[in-house]
């Protein structure tokens, strides 16, 4: 089945999984966030973030569908679109960085290499924008309690998946440590990969031809 790519957009906002389509643990601030929840309309607030975005700023997430089923998100900003990153102990986020909020895959969808896709269809969209680098608050114990106010992890992606998509600590934190991406270093491993690939394609090409020469020259003997 076809997977595929798009901006995160006032027209695609609807496909977020329904609890994220609600969430404004980024987009505000604790004590906002809290409020809009318990007596506002948090998609409301949440559909008016995204346009301040994108009128501002310009894309700040993209979603992948497997076929048509939206099937997982990721979504981005400059640290400033982002009060709710404030609360974080290992805060503030570099200057030089967007800030990379969630990445979430529906879980029928898990272990297809989604997230991953998703991280660099972000750091493709960040590089085409000049920035340099991409960091994030991972959570190392996801869905546990914790003592510092946050959410328990319901809304911070795992530690251990940034580590595997290529992310570094920068600081650490026994529970929500922050890490960074180097966006170049995914364009370098992008390159490398496709270079190899067009090493190997040049290669069987040239052993193609070679074959063709021996049996051009076979065929010749054969008609002398």
């Amino acid at each position: 089945m076809s997977r595929r790519l798009m901006n995160l957009t006032l027209d695609t906002l609807a496909d977020l999984p329904r609890p994220c389509r609600q969430c404004v643990f980024w987009e505000l601030d604790p004590v906002a966030a809290k409020e809009a929840r318990e007596v506002g309309d948090p998609g409301l607030e949440k559909e008016a973030w995204v346009s301040q975005a994108l009128l501002e700023w310009g894309s700040c997430g993209k979603l992948a569908y497997v076929g048509v089923a939206p099937a997982g998100y990721v979504m981005y900003a400059p640290p400033g679109y982002l009060p709710g990153a404030t609360a974080f102990p290992t805060a503030p986020v570099s200057a030089d960085a967007v800030l990379l909020t969630t990445v979430h895959v529906v879980g029928p969808y898990h272990g297809r290499g989604l997230g991953r896709a998703l991280v660099q269809a972000a750091a493709r969209d960040l590089a085409r924008r000049g920035i340099r680098a991409i960091e994030a608050f991972g959570d190392t114990r996801p869905g546990e309690p914790d003592d510092t106010g946050l959410t328990g992890g319901r809304c911070v992606t795992p530690a251990d998946f940034f580590l595997a998509v290529g992310f570094k600590t920068v600081r650490h934190h026994p529970r929500f440590p922050r890490l960074r991406l180097e966006i170049r270093t995914v364009q370098s491993l992008r390159s490398d990969v496709e270079h190899a690939l067009d090493s190997l394609l040049a290669s069987v090409a040239g052993e193609a031809l070679v074959r063709q020469d021996i049996r051009a020259s076979a065929r010749a003997s054969l008609g002398t």
